[in-house]
């Protein structure tokens, strides 16, 4: 509940802080307050509506607290802002939920049809190939991971968003649970589970 308080004091200190209400969100979906997790990915979605996993959460806040219509509502639109963004786990995950639901599921063409060229990468960030790194970014598991599913773009874009990540949540990266939170956050900005 500690961390749910100093989480809560943080958005509410920057109000613009998409990654704080995000954590707060998730913070609150996970303690099983989703009417309180609604209203923080609602705010996220206010500041960035290109976050898709932003729309994946609310949805599941809004289907734990019995708006149903309004978490089909929000499926639909988050599976559109993920494919036009190329996220495909968070897209993934959304059109199963909609399936679930029994909801209409929009459908796209599959790019993973596009043939993987010397040094290419077929990237699960975007869904489709692009140039690969020239090394792994870090000398563990996870940077081979990376290295293997992420294509050089898109690992400069989750750098930025990593770095904006540290600055908004104020992440001491010695302390290792800061350490796996900015891991997280950055698996799930490379759709990487």
């Amino acid at each position: 509940m500690a961390d749910i308080d100093r989480m809560r004091a943080q958005a509410e200190a920057d109000p613009k802080d998409e990654i704080g209400h995000f954590s707060l969100g998730r913070a609150l979906l996970e303690s099983g307050d989703a009417a309180e997790a609604a209203k923080s990915f609602q705010r996220v979605i206010a500041l960035n509506p290109n976050i898709s996993k932003a729309y994946q959460l609310l949805a599941d806040a809004q289907l734990k607290t019995g708006h149903r219509d309004y978490a089909i509502q929000t499926l639909t639109e988050g599976i559109n802002v993920a494919h036009r963004r190329g996220d495909l786990m968070p897209k993934n995950e959304m059109m199963k939920m909609l399936a679930d639901l029994g909801a209409p599921v929009p459908q796209f063409q599959d790019a993973r049809t596009t043939p993987v060229g010397e040094g290419e990468v077929f990237c699960k960030r975007h869904g489709g190939t692009g140039p690969r790194l020239e090394k792994p970014p870090f000398r563990n598991a996870f940077g081979q991971e990376i290295y293997e599913t992420t294509c050089a773009n898109c690992w400069k874009e989750a750098i930025a968003f990593g770095t904006k990540v540290i600055n908004e949540l104020r992440l001491p990266l010695a302390d290792p649970q800061a350490q796996k939170m900015w891991d997280q956050h950055i698996r799930d900005f490379l759709n990487l589970k």
